[in-house]
């Protein structure tokens, strides 16, 4: 009826149990790095230099779907956007989707 003093004991080497037993989820986190977060890294970088890189004279999509040239660079944050003739907008660098095509060059001031 009681338990005997045999069965109450633990299994020798427990330690190198738990190490097979942590290596299965080891294993999934690198795949989920590799899968999932490190693409997504690489395309928050490449949209953050894109919108860096916008320039007077380029064609934007905002997020909204807006399709626009570029009229002005107003600041790091915000930039003016020609939606129709004589209709321009202020938008929101981070709302820019995509660059269509890139326009005039950088004026340097002399």
């Amino acid at each position: 009826m009681f338990i005997t003093p045999a069965y109450a004991q633990g299994a020798p080497g427990g330690g190198s149990d738990f190490m097979l037993q942590l290596i299965p989820i080891l294993l999934m986190f690198v795949i989920f790095y590799f899968l999932l977060i490190r693409p997504q890294q690489q395309r928050a970088k490449q949209h953050r230099e894109m919108v860096n890189n916008i320039r007077r004279g380029d064609t934007v999509v905002t997020s909204g779907g807006i399709i626009g040239k570029v009229t002005r660079v107003k600041d790091d944050n915000e930039i003016e956007v020609e939606i129709a003739e004589n209709t321009r907008v202020r938008v929101v660098k981070a709302t820019v989707a995509d660059v269509r095509s890139k326009g005039e060059p950088v004026k340097e001031n002399t």
